[in-house]
């Protein structure tokens, strides 16, 4: 893989004031409106499941006749009826059943804090199944790809490579408006394309973003160690490559410092999070969020993961234990924005690679499919129902692409991201310059948020 200069700039900077290749840091130097307040502020939090998760298990329909089609065809897949947690989209007037792991999220969704976005995935443009086996229909460039598809919902450019994400693309366009010296995005989940903007450049780091000062204690001795480490960076090279990734690493180190101060003043949650990776992830994103006036920042993009969804084998075990990651972590987020009083100021929403088909393997597992089935949780999402289209769950049915269960997205990426950005402060005259296939769905907006 080709990387740009800039590319190299942003990634040598990392590895020399960290130590490790995982911490990526603003350009931009350090925030100078501490006391600003943040009234009018909104946060997304984009919770990625990589490897591809089977959402055919996410959610389950529970009619009689739907549960014995489901039944029958996923076969050691199935998970029985009696133990899935019984919703009724509001919408539908049916039941449906989360996986049983799922009970958080539905006490959020019948709670009307969470929704449920169906079939939605990668699309160019509105695609049947007709279109599909004729080679009629303009697909995503290696459609079923781990690291294609990964990079795709990321970036929302589908034929061809992209520097940039949709949510750095969606902080370039705000900044005018709510303007912050202090990186609009944030990952805790490493480096990754969703983040990088053109003008606006995030902070990316596994774990703990104030890593960067690791090792210094306050010390003198430290002291003198640190301020040492900033004179060398000052140094006047006449190599501008040099002096870029310096001046790069400089502003790391301030942004590092501008938020170790705001979380020493964060309080203490009364919401207990889950011990677990995503867990740890979401309760720093609450205790950034606390802090959001000390930063002097009105709009956050957040990037959180969890792996291991690529279930090629024994994947009831390895759903039973991702999903009972995936759930108390969420509940708990909602839970604690809610005690920070910003409820209705906080969206979380899943991204994944894709779906997996609804045909199982020969190993107990599922195959890389397509569209797929995600949650949006939040006081401003219009939650207890479903949006968009369920796909019909029959091998060779009108959904399916291959004749395995691979579902033909019907909610395109863009309509999904765009949503949330209008919501977010997008102006909807905005969102093609985001999202560069939305200009051929009818609808831009599919309506889940309020």
């Amino acid at each position: 893989m080709a990387f740009s200069r800039r590319d190299f700039l942003k990634r040598s900077c990392c590895m020399a004031a960290a130590g490790v290749a995982a911490a990526s840091f603003s350009r931009f130097g350090l925030m100078n409106a501490l006391a600003q307040t943040s009234t009018d502020y909104k946060a997304l939090v984009c919770v990625f499941m990589f490897g591809g998760n089977d959402a055919n298990n996410l959610i389950v329909p529970l009619s009689s006749a739907d549960y014995a089609s489901y039944q029958q065809i996923r076969a050691v897949l199935a998970l029985p009826q009696a133990n899935l947690l019984p919703v009724t989209p509001a919408s539908l007037g049916v039941q449906y059943g989360f996986h049983p792991k799922m009970a958080d999220v539905q006490s959020l969704f019948t709670g009307g804090h969470a929704a449920l976005l169906a079939n939605v995935g990668t699309l160019v443009r509105p695609t049947t199944r007709d279109d599909f086996r004729n080679g009629q229909a303009v697909v995503p460039r290696n459609l079923f790809s781990h690291e294609d598809q990964q990079n795709q919902m990321q970036t929302a450019t589908l034929r061809g490579g992209s520097s940039t994400g949709w949510a750095g693309r969606t902080a370039d366009k705000l900044q005018a408006s709510f303007q912050s010296s202090f990186p609009t995005v944030i990952s805790l989940a490493g480096t990754n394309i969703f983040c990088e903007g053109v003008t606006s450049s995030p902070i990316q780091a596994s774990g703990d973003p104030t890593q960067l000062l690791k090792g210094f204690n306050g010390s003198g001795d430290d002291n003198a160690r640190l301020n040492a480490y900033n004179n060398l960076l000052t140094f006047d090279t006449g190599l501008s490559l040099i002096q870029s990734a310096s001046d790069i690493t400089t502003n790391a180190l301030k942004n590092a410092h501008t938020l170790a101060d705001a979380l020493a003043q964060a309080p203490n949650f009364v919401t207990v999070f889950p011990k677990s990776g995503l867990g740890s992830q979401l309760q720093q994103v609450a205790k950034i969020i606390s802090v959001r006036a000390a930063l002097g920042i009105q709009r956050q993009i957040f990037f959180v993961s969890i792996g291991g969804f690529d279930t090629h084998s024994t994947q009831l075990p390895a759903q039973d234990s991702l999903f009972g990651q995936l759930s108390p972590a969420l509940g708990a987020f909602y839970a604690a924005t809610q005690e920070l009083g910003v409820g209705n100021a906080v969206t979380a929403f899943t991204l994944s690679d894709f779906s997996r088909t609804f045909k199982p393997d020969s190993n107990s597992g599922s195959d890389h499919a397509w569209g797929s089935h995600h949650l949006v949780v939040g006081g401003a999402v219009k939650g207890g129902d479903f949006y968009g289209k369920f796909p019909t769950l029959a091998l060779g049915g009108p959904d399916d692409a291959t004749g395995e269960g691979r579902w033909i997205p019907t909610t395109s990426l863009d309509q999904y991201g765009a949503t949330l950005a209008n919501w977010f402060g997008v102006q909807t005259a905005d969102l093609p310059s985001i999202f560069p296939n939305l200009a051929n769905f009818t609808n831009p907006t599919v309506g889940f948020m309020g």
